[in-house]
Order: structure tokens, then sequence, then C-alpha cells
């Protein structure tokens, strides 16, 4: 369904700068890839919020007035109880066998005597709690007892991988083709539901490994209700303001008007104010009537953002430090840097709530499912410090309020203790320099700061949006604005052991590697205009991969390993042209941006090793992956080719800037004498084909854009000018696919193939199919990078940094030529 906003911008009395805007999903904490909890409806209290993931992360805010309680953040979380658990709530074992079995296999009166007995899960590791896989096949009969068979919403929870078939008492109650990536429910439909039985039951599953990895946990829960959710009435959502670093949200509670902001300070020119890992939440409240109310606020925070899945069990504390009300909880187990992978969250470190002391302030821990009730006066407070899905509770009372608005002030921090192992060396958080930098110092600075934070915010989402609008227009600088918090927080910034920067990605929903070469490429504008720094900082970890003797490849890695554990590259294939001319370029592209190769310059010898593979096995290259590595190889691959010339001339021009006159003019030469040659090889009459000599194909050819950033004056205007003018030819609905192969795109290489316009209409024409496909898509996530171009629905990938590339044109515009 088609989601309209207005397009009048907002100037409030701090200077805040925001523009009412429709999102895929809305950003309210933004610190890295673990601290990253979104809104995935436009109204803030129609769901329940979520890790960027998808997993539920409740954030919960209510304000009452006069005894009526709105709720205007967050919707009521799940709250499930086992009847029979599956592995990571507790352990459990079953009867097995991975050899067909007799038929009747899934009654509960089959006789299993001559199965094997094993624990769960079932996965295809070694190494495993459960019981390795590596069958084609495994039957699982698992018997569990139920004392009280009146119960309300019994669904199946399961994580399969791939294809499984499930029964309760001989009842099919799930079948699926294909694979899981999480645990995941299913509700059990009445009629199999009354198979359930007093005493014992069985549960039998069939799983199939077709490919790939195999894995299979399962086991049977009841959801618990809220009984006081439905009780609360709905506060009345006027619009959402998107800016930068601050998401606000208008609501009408009854008498009272709400304006309820979530504020992530990612100012990049301030990298200790960044990594701070501590977002606001500021209530403003108001009379709308001319009378006065009583009003309390709350606001409420899952335990779940502490927890990987929210069948771990937690502790939980209220203490007070530094003048502050402080909630805090974590982990039991305290795993620390103890999980790798893409679809995980957090378990190890602690979430904290704090708020600054005062009688009007309680605060109390819960399990989840009871805060309206409490909040109402309704419902017993039983407090509790231990257990799963836990709530941390703060109610704060603002007395009388009238016509002038009062705020409130949340602070919500994570100390992670440890955020990334680099070489065998776990590193700790930028913000903690030593040990005297503690987490409650660091929520103290938040608060003591927050005034002249906010101005600085509001000062800063000014400068981008209209910086942005002068470029692009409109509908660019709101692209911009989406991507801006999305690709930092899809980075984690701490030091290396040898004090260097490191600002290290993770390839969000792609494969979850860390510091990705090709994903750092696209995400480089961003980072080229507000802070160099992190540029290098996305590159150093690279360099010393090489230049240790750790990788011993005449090319670029591909990544450091899998996030958060950065020792070395765990990607199956490398992408040799691909890496190495993004190193070059990017290199250039900081020399660029400071004015100076100083960089560059200590990284000389490894930079030559790459240049040298580039004039050899660039121009024409032979069946590689590239960045696009999903539509799969290929050889002779034309934009590739593009880049390895590019490449060869961005070596050129750090050449020059350190001095080394004759390597510059060979390589330039070398880049020069390449291009008549692409021209002749890649020539399809009206545009460029995708592969050399591959007629009837195309392909976008984003990577000239360096050539025209970087004033490198390789290619002839009139490449440019051909494939733009093919290019509007080929537009779909949502965008200009990527190449002939399929209807997909990505998004990021449509705005840097939009920087290649020498006129603002043709620019417009490429943005704006990409700015109907944010305001349209059916894919509430934080905005996909690869969707399709008829539908405009995501193909994969979400929450990724390569958003950063949204900023091309921008760069385009600010970068020294």
């Amino acid at each position: 369904m088609k989601r309209i906003f207005g397009i009048a911008a907002i100037l409030l009395s701090q200077q805040l700068y925001a523009q009412q805007q429709q999102a895929p999903a809305y950003p309210l904490i933004t610190h890295d890839p673990y601290f990253s909890v979104w809104s995935t409806t436009d109204q803030l209290n129609a769901s329940t919020t979520r890790h960027w993931t998808g997993t539920e992360q409740s954030l919960t805010g209510f304000v009452k007035v006069d005894g009526v309680i709105y709720r205007v953040l967050g919707a009521p979380g799940h709250l499930y109880k086992s009847l029979a658990a599956t592995a990571d709530a507790a352990p459990y074992s079953v009867r097995y066998t991975e050899s067909k079995p007799a038929n009747g296999w899934e009654d509960p009166a089959f006789n299993d005597a001559d199965w094997k007995t094993g624990n769960a899960p079932f996965e295809k590791e070694q190494k495993t709690q459960g019981t390795p896989w590596f069958s084609d096949d495994v039957w699982v009969r698992r018997t569990f007892t139920v004392d009280d068979i009146n119960v309300d919403n019994l669904l199946l929870k399961i994580n399969h991988d791939d294809n499984v078939e499930v029964y309760l008492n001989g009842e099919l109650i799930y079948n699926y083709v294909g694979w899981l990536n999480h645990m995941s429910y299913f509700p059990i439909k009445e009629e199999a539901k009354k198979k359930l039985r007093k005493g014992n039951n069985v549960l039998a599953m069939h799983c199939t490994n077709t490919k790939g990895g195999a894995y299979l946990d399962g086991g049977i829960v009841t959801e618990v209700k809220d009984k006081w959710a439905d009780k609360v009435q709905l506060a009345t959502q006027k619009d959402v303001e998107l800016s930068a670093t601050q998401t606000a949200y208008n609501f009408t509670c009854g008498k009272v008007d709400v304006k309820l902001t979530f504020t992530s300070p990612l100012l990049m020119k301030d990298l200790d104010l960044m990594a701070r890992p501590v977002s606001y939440v500021s209530y403003k409240v108001k009379a709308n009537d001319g009378a006065k109310h009583n009003v309390e606020v709350y606001f409420g925070a899952s335990s779940d953002l502490a927890v990987n899945t929210s069948a771990q069990e937690v502790i939980a504390q209220q203490y007070n430090s530094e003048g502050l009300s402080i909630l805090k909880t974590g982990s039991v187990a305290q795993q620390v840097l103890a999980k790798k992978g893409d679809d995980l969250r957090i378990d190890w470190g602690y979430l904290y709530v704090a708020v600054p002391q005062s009688s009007n302030v309680k605060q109390y821990t819960t399990k989840e499912g009871i805060a309206a009730g409490a909040f109402a006066g309704k419902d017993k407070i039983e407090k509790v410090d231990k257990g799963t899905q836990l709530v941390l509770n703060t109610t704060v009372s603002l007395g009388k309020v009238d016509g002038t608005e009062k705020e409130q002030l949340f602070l919500v921090g994570y100390d992670d203790i440890y955020s990334i192992q680099y070489f065998g060396t776990n590193l700790r958080p930028w913000w903690k320099k030593d040990d005297s930098y503690t987490i409650e110092k660091e929520l103290k600075k938040a608060q003591d700061e927050y005034a002249t934070i906010i101005g600085r915010c509001n000062a800063f989402d000014k400068e981008l949006y209209e910086d942005a609008k002068k470029r692009g227009g409109d509908k660019y600088a709101k692209l911009c604005v989406l991507g801006y918090r999305q690709s930092i927080s899809a980075h984690k910034l701490v030091k290396s052991p040898q004090g260097e920067t490191l600002f290290l990605s993770k390839e969000n929903f792609s494969n979850g590697c860390i510091n990705t070469v090709d994903v750092t490429y696209p995400s480089a504008p961003l980072y080229l205009i507000y802070n160099p720094e992190l540029m290098k900082g996305m590159l150093t970890g690279i360099f010393y991969f090489s230049e240790s003797g750790k990788y011993k490849e005449p090319y670029a890695a591909h990544d450091l390993g899998t996030y958060p554990l950065a020792n070395g590259q765990t990607y199956g294939e490398g992408m040799p042209v691909e890496e190495s001319g993004n190193m070059i370029i990017l290199t250039a592209a900081i020399a660029k941006a400071e004015g100076n190769a100083n960089y560059a310059k200590q990284h000389w010898k490894t930079l030559t090793t790459w240049a040298e593979y580039l004039l050899k096995e660039g121009f024409d290259p032979a069946n590689q992956l590239c960045t696009d590595d999903f539509a799969g190889h290929l050889a002779r691959n034309a934009n590739l080719s593009v880049k390895a010339i590019v490449g060869l001339g961005s070596y050129a021009l750090l050449a020059d800037m350190l001095g080394e006159k004759a390597t510059a003019e060979k390589y330039r030469n070398a880049a020069k004498e390449m291009v008549p040659k692409w021209m002749q090889l890649a020539d399809d009459g009206d545009h460029y084909t995708l592969a050399f000599e591959n007629k009837g194909t195309w392909s976008q050819k984003y990577n000239l854009v360096w050539d025209k950033v970087l004033n490198l004056d390789l290619f002839p205007e009139s490449v440019y000018q051909k494939e733009i003018k093919y290019y509007l030819t080929r537009q779909l609905t949502y965008g200009l696919p990527l190449d002939s192969r399929k209807n997909y795109t990505k998004s990021d290489w449509i705005i840097w193939t939009a920087t290649l316009t020498d006129n603002a209409a043709d620019f417009s024409a490429f943005i704006d199919p990409l700015y109907k496909y944010a305001q349209e898509t059916s894919s509430r996530v934080p905005i996909s990078d690869w969707h399709e171009t008829a539908d405009g629905k995501m193909v994969g990938f979400q929450a990724r940094s390569v958003v950063g590339g949204y900023f091309m044109p921008l760069l385009s515009n600010t970068i020294k030529k």
C-alpha cells in the first residue's frame, strides 16, 4: 500500500531540522551492530520494537494523564511458557535415527527402543552441545509431560535447516520445504491442539538436509498475554519527523500533547561522542486545552536487548551512582565474544536505563507482561532480579502540566565490556580508554551534556539536509537522512593494539563478515565527507592483514573474519581485482579528502603490490567474483575492468602526490591506454556491454564514478553520456536494474550511476524511483540495498552500511579537486 507524507519542514525553538517522512523502518537506538533498535511500522505504538535482524527487543512507553494510560511506544511483547522447552531454554534428550524408520514412526505408540538417544539440537557441527548430524535425514521423537491441557495460544517453537515435518501425538502440525535461520513460532490449529493430552505427549520431527548447514530443534510453548494491554488506550500519532541523528514522534494523549524523540548523537567529527554507547529518549509534554493535568511518564526496556534469544537467563539490579538512578541487566552466562555470525544479537555486557535521582522517580524490574497493570496501579509490583524476559521499568511523575512544556529524559546505554577480537586480542570499546572510564560516568556525561549535544545534533541535521538538498533536491536529501544512522551503526569503533583507529563493519544479513572490503567500498562516501579518519579505520585492518604476513596473496583480502571476530578472512573465495581496486581507490580518495598522501605513504609497498596485480590481471578479468557476488561469477566483466583501470589511475594519482613522477607516468599511461581498448571490447552500439564482446547485454558501470569524483580524466565524457542515455530507457517502477540478467538492483549503485549525470533532470530521473521504493516498499526492515525494481520488495540484505554510498553525489561536490 502506498504511504504518503507531507514535505513541510518543522523548525523547533532548538533549531531541530527534521522532515515529516516515512521509512521502511525507523531508527530509535543506533550505535553498533548489536545495540540497534528499530520500529518497523509507521505508527510507533502499532508494533513491538525490534533489533535490525527482526528479533523482538521491546521498548515500551506510556503516558498517564489524570489516571488514563496511553501507549506511545511499542506494543505488548510476546511472553512464552514452555510445555516442551527447546534447547536454547533448557537441555533435553530425544530418541533419534538417521535411517528411514517403519511407517507410523510419528505415532505415540511407536516402539523406538532400537533408536539412539541424543541431546538437542541436531546440527552439522562436531563441536556442539547437542548431537552432530552429518547425514541427509534425521527422525526425532521427544516425550514431554503436560499437567494442564487447558491452555490458550498453543505454538510450535522451531528452528530447522532444511525441510521438516512435525507431528504432535501423530497429528501433522507443521511442514515446510526450506529452512529458517532463527527460532520461529507457529500457531497450532484447534484440531491439532485437541491431540494434546494430560500426561505424556510425543513431538515427532523429520528433517532433511538438502545442502549447506543442517539444524533441528523444536518444542511446544504457550503464549502468556498481558491482561492489561487491551485496557490501555493508544495515543494518536500525528506525525513522525526524521533527521540524520534523531527520530521524533508527535502524539495526542487526550488533553495532553507528547513529543517523543530518540537521539543517537552520531556526530562523526567527535569520535568520543560518537562512540559513547548512550542514546537519549525524551518525552516533552504539554496540555492542549488550557487546563492543568496530572501527568506521569513511563519507559520500559526488555532484557532481550542484552541476550541473543529470549530464552537466555538474565540478572537485573537497581542502584544509584553519579547522581543517577540506574537499572541494569545482562545475561547470567556472560560468554564474552563467544559467538560469531550474522543472525545474532549480543549476549554479554549490560544494558542500562538511567534518569537523575529524584523522589518523583520509581525504578523496578518485573517479568514481561505486567508493565501496564503495574503502571496503572492495578497489579502488585512483583519485583524480580533473575529470570528470562525481564523488563526494566522507570516511571516519573511530572506533577501538574499546563501549556508550558515539561521534558523528561531517559538515558539508554550499553557496556559491551569487550567489543571485538582482533587477531587474537580482545579489544575494549573506544570510550573505555582505561579502567577509570566507567559506563556510569559515560551516562553522567551524557546527562550533563544533553542540552549542548542536542544543539549540536540539530545544527548538524540541518547542515546535512540543506547540503544534500542543494546537491540533489528534497528526495535525494531524504534518502541521505535514511542512510545516515543505518550506515554508522553497522560499524564498531575500537583501537587496535597498536593504537590505530579501527572502524569495523558487520556485513548485516549478507554473511556476517567483519570489515568486508567490498562493503567498505560502497559505504565510503559518507565517511570521506564527514571524517576521513573513519575511512582509514575501515582500511587499516586490511593493510595490517597483508603487511603482518598473515595474508600472503598478492591482492587484497576480502574480509577479516566473521563479526565480532576479526582474526583473518573467512569468506571462501577471494575477489582479487575487486578488493585490490577498492583499496587503492579508497586510499586515493582519502588523499584527495585530506589534501595529502601521508596515509598512502605508510602503506606504499602494499599498494604497489596490488597495483602490479591490477596491471597484470585487471583489464580483462578472469572468471572472478565482484562485489555483486550474488549475481555469480562472470568472466570479462566490463564494470570490473573499469574498476581496475580507475584503480591504476588512482595509484598514479597517489604516486604523483608522493613525488614519484616516473611511477605516476607509468601507471597513468597504462590506465589511459586501456580505455580505448575497453571501449572497443565493450561496445554494443548505443551502450556498453555487461562483459567484453557479449553483445545484447548491459550493466550499470557505477565504478566509473571515481574517474569523475577523483578527477582522473581517464574515460571520455562520451562514455558517461552514452551509458546514461541508455540507462534511462531501462528503468522500471522502482529503479534501474543492476544489469540485463535480472530485474533486481542495488540502490547504492543507482545513486553512483546518477552521479555520472550532467544535469538535474537526468539525476532526478534516477533518484525519483529510488525514493518511491523507500516510501512504498512492503519490506519493513532498515532499508534494504538489494531490491526488485518491478515490485519494490527486498531480495536480501538489510540494515547494511552500504547506504553510506547514498552520499556519493554530495562527495562529488565536496572532495578536493
